[in-house]
């Protein structure tokens, strides 16, 4: 486990390379085709077995990941980036899945510990080899977490193809009939975004991010009329900016947002962004979907 110092130079490094990727990606939208992006999270290194394709001498690959965390309408998706280094990144995302490690600490995994024996792609789907039995079952999981935990895995592999390839699971080089107690003898496919994934997600900044006078803030959301409200609230909770963003659209998946928020006037220190979806309902729909990241502001 890193330390929190370690991780933070880790935010500021890998969001330098990020920035320069993200550049040349386009709309960001579900799969992450393309996506690359900043990334709180640290290097993730090859901790599986199978093909280990190593990326550029000194260009780790950026990668996003889901995790769950807590929304009014219960456990949804989140996304969150980090890199590999000297491994395939569909065995490092998968990896990453599994050992349930993301830096923002509202996130969590639902996935017994453990690695997958491979991760493959090929031409019509992404093969991944199951270490044991005992990965056929949910165990302690509930169907509805269960569920959740292998739209996990397939957001997160589908993100990193940039490509929505089905997701076969074998077992003995045999094709398995379940995965985590669901049924996976068709391949596994991306359930619909609004039933599966968080309703606002926040991008950029990542988690721990270290900003200057300018925060140039980014995300995905489904919010009522696109707006995204969000605030700034200093380490005692107090609210000392907010503002809102525009979605490049709503309703029936979640759309791109970015604004740019002049932090100039706000004294060196902790910090939380939080995002949201709006709501018109005033709290009787349970409330706004809400996505936050600590940052520290120079």
């Amino acid at each position: 486990m890193q330390t929190p110092l370690r991780r933070t130079a880790r935010v500021v490094a890998l969001a330098a390379l990020g920035a320069g990727l993200l550049a040349g990606c386009g709309d960001d939208d579900e799969p992450a085709a393309g996506d690359s992006s900043p990334s709180a999270s640290p290097s993730t290194s090859a901790s599986a077995s199978g093909p280990a394709t190593p990326t550029t001498p000194g260009r780790p690959a950026v990668i996003p990941v889901y995790y769950v965390g807590d929304t009014p309408q219960g456990d949804r998706l989140f996304r969150e980036f980090t890199q590999a280094s000297g491994v395939d990144p569909l065995v490092a995302a998968a990896a990453a899945v599994t050992s349930g490690d993301p830096v923002d600490p509202d996130y969590r995994t639902l996935w017994p510990t453990g690695r997958f024996a491979s991760v493959v792609r090929t031409s019509e789907a992404i093969v991944v080899e199951l270490p044991d039995r005992t990965w056929l079952t949910r165990g302690s999981l509930d169907a509805e977490r269960a569920r959740l935990a292998v739209q996990q895995l397939v957001h997160t592999l589908q993100g990193v193809a940039a490509k929505r390839l089905p997701v076969r699971v074998t077992l003995d080089g045999k094709p398995a009939p379940t995965l985590l107690g669901v049924d996976a003898s068709d391949g596994l496919t991306a359930g619909p975004e609004l039933d599966t994934l968080a309703l606002v997600n926040v991008t950029e900044p990542a988690e721990g991010s270290v900003v200057g006078d300018e925060i140039t803030a980014t995300g995905r959301a489904s919010s009522f009329e696109a707006t995204v409200p969000w605030t700034i609230a200093d380490s005692t909770g107090k609210v000392v900016q907010q503002g809102f963003a525009t979605a490049e659209g709503w309703m029936d998946k979640l759309y791109p947002w970015t604004t740019t928020i002049d932090v100039s006037s706000l004294a060196p220190g902790r910090y939380t962004l939080t995002a949201a979806t709006d709501d018109p309902s005033d709290g009787e729909g349970g409330g706004p979907t809400e996505d936050t990241k600590r940052i520290t502001v120079e």
